[in-house]
């Protein structure tokens, strides 16, 4: 009788291959998920962290610029200036008007056109939320102490032409007291890295009188070594509108023509000295995308931060007259409803700037790996001592 071998293989019934699928899957979805959210929260946190130093990096540059209100100005940080033309601020040299798409116009102290240390800008920015409403404005004035410009001596040679050049009398730097230590020759008003552009604006005292011009052409020079002199430009047509060469016309009877002009002794407290204008406003011209941007004087603006979704200030300001604090202003001296306390007052009482809100978001994750995570978002509010507009320490209890 043959007998057949048969060799019995061992293996998986149906049943338990279906359990150890469904439990392999079970833990495959779970590491998947683990790692998901591993990611996105890596994500969120590289996020925030570059949202962080975004705003950090514009908060600091703004709160420096306010504090910086009115310094150099003398006191009163407020200079006249020519009204016949309506100077203005906020427009480069394309010429391109960034204030919402239109310039900035000095306030006005009865005919007379006034530069403050400080102006404020209620709802003169865009909407970037209808229920919220008008985005603000704020223009910061003061001027450039890292250029040693009032070391020169201004005269008007041409019309429209003033010309900087080192006193006679005495012939070193040194002795002029106008630099501080240890800095011993200033720059030159043509120097490549600090000297004057077109768009610069210049605070001088020409024949007794104060005169804001903007700069219009390239330095040019005559001369040589302590004899050399820096032929600046101030044309009419500039794009603040701060020129005038006519006679009888200009800042306070003075003008830009050669007629009757004379040189103002250096280092004196109305200059010669190159003047910061500088405003902070939101664009939003790419609605994707708001910026806070940073504009000097007639200069093209630069973006400080992207993804700004709000920027509101108001402002303390002290009535000499009356002794009255009037705080939390957001449209000083106008007599809105919610400003008769300042009401009839002017920029330079303010005594602080109070950024009520400026918010920025963070890009957008949208439905990244499923999840829809929207936005983030940092808001900054906080207080600027405005020290260089009022003498007075005055300050709500």
């Amino acid at each position: 009788m043959n007998r057949r071998l048969t060799t019995r293989e061992s293996g998986f019934s149906l049943v338990e291959m279906m359990v150890s699928i469904a439990l392999g899957a079970v833990i495959l979805a779970a590491a998947v998920q683990m790692y998901t959210k591993s990611l996105a929260a890596t994500w969120m946190v590289d996020q925030r962290a570059e949202m962080q130093e975004d705003f950090r990096a514009a908060s600091n540059m703004m709160t420096k610029d306010l504090s910086l209100a009115g310094a150099g100005l003398g006191n009163g940080a407020a200079i006249a200036l020519q009204s016949t033309a309506n100077p203005q601020y906020g427009c480069d040299q394309t010429p391109t008007c960034y204030i919402n798409g239109v310039a900035g116009l000095y306030p006005k102290n009865g005919a007379t056109a006034y530069m403050y240390g400080l102006i404020p800008g209620y709802n003169k920015g865009p909407i970037l939320n209808a229920t919220q409403g008008p985005t603000d404005v704020v223009t910061t004035i003061y001027t450039d102490s890292n250029f040693y410009l009032n070391c020169y001596n201004p005269q008007i040679t041409a019309k429209g032409v003033v010309t900087f050049s080192q006193p006679v009398s005495p012939n070193t730097w040194a002795s002029e007291g106008c630099l501080p230590n240890p800095i011993t020759t200033p720059q030159a008003p043509n120097d490549l890295a600090a000297g004057l552009t077109i768009g610069d604006v210049v605070l001088m005292t020409l024949g007794g009188k104060t005169i804001v011009a903007e700069v219009t052409g390239a330095v040019t020079t005559t001369g040589a070594g302590s004899t050399m002199k820096y032929l600046v430009p101030f044309a009419d047509g500039d794009t603040l509108k701060l020129n005038q060469t006519g006679a009888g016309t200009g800042l306070n009877g003075a003008n830009l023509n050669a007629a009757g002009t004379s040189s103002a002794a250096p280092c004196g407290s109305q200059g010669p000295c190159r003047l910061m204008i500088v405003t902070y406003y939101i664009d939003n011209t790419n609605t994707a995308s708001p910026r806070l941007m940073r504009q000097i004087s007639g200069h093209t603006p630069m973006p400080v931060a992207e993804n700004i979704a709000w920027m509101k200030f108001s402002y303390d300001l002290f009535n000499d007259s009356t002794l009255a604090y009037c705080t939390n202003q957001p449209n000083p001296g106008s007599g809105d409803a919610n400003d008769t306390c300042s009401n009839g007052l002017i920029p330079n009482q303010i005594t602080k700037i109070n950024i009520l809100n400026m918010a920025i978001n963070s890009t957008q994750m949208g439905s990244q790996f499923g999840l829809g995570f929207g936005y983030q978002r940092m808001d900054l509010q906080t207080s600027v001592c405005a020290r260089n507009l009022t003498y007075n320490n005055n300050y709500p209890n």
